[in-house]
């Protein structure tokens, strides 16, 4: 038997929670606007202003990922995104709705939260707008190079010239975090 969508979300983070349940229901909400299309080929963008259980429902209801170049973290903290479709050229910005939402029930269980948004029609749970948006550039795949500190490989776009020398970002940041 088929999955639902909400199932391979849980399948695909590896657990039900209620940071999980915001960002499958913020697909849902971008899916209304944009169409129910999910991602083939970077033709849906999304921005998570967060880091949180959420980004992985975005991945998995509309296929945006940060490998494929149409998923960036922008972490503010805050549970909004911005989530474009290429091909209508349209846009939205979704907001967890903080007088719905708020902090929480202290009361509430995880699982009883988690229902709750489960449960909470899209258009209360999140405050939901179209936006103008510039649509990121379609990924590119760029040359590595090799840095002549560490002696690893550094994307052409982050490497860095330090004393005349190629450099990857942490040799060149003298960090001393070397795996």
């Amino acid at each position: 038997m088929e999955k639902t969508p909400w199932e391979k979300s849980v399948e695909f983070h590896g657990h039900a929670c209620p940071g999980l349940a915001i960002g499958f229901k913020a697909s849902e909400a971008a899916l209304q606007v944009l169409g129910p299309t999910r991602d083939i080929d970077e033709e849906i963008v999304a921005i998570a202003e967060n880091d949180s259980c959420a980004v992985d429902a975005i991945q998995s209801v509309l296929g945006c990922t940060i490998g494929k170049g149409n998923l960036t973290l922008r972490n503010y903290g805050k549970q909004v995104f911005t989530i474009g479709s290429r091909k209508s050229g349209q846009a939205v910005r979704i907001s967890l709705n903080f007088d719905v939402m708020g902090g929480g029930n202290p009361g509430e269980t995880k699982d009883e939260r988690m229902q709750r948004i489960l449960n909470t029609d899209v258009n209360r749970l999140f405050d939901t707008k179209k936006v103008d948006f510039d649509f990121p550039k379609r990924a590119v795949i760029l040359k590595s190079l090799k840095c002549t500190q560490c002696g690893e490989g550094v994307m052409e776009s982050k490497a860095r010239l330090k004393d005349g020398a190629i450099v990857c970002p942490d040799c060149c940041e003298d960090s001393g975090r070397r795996w």
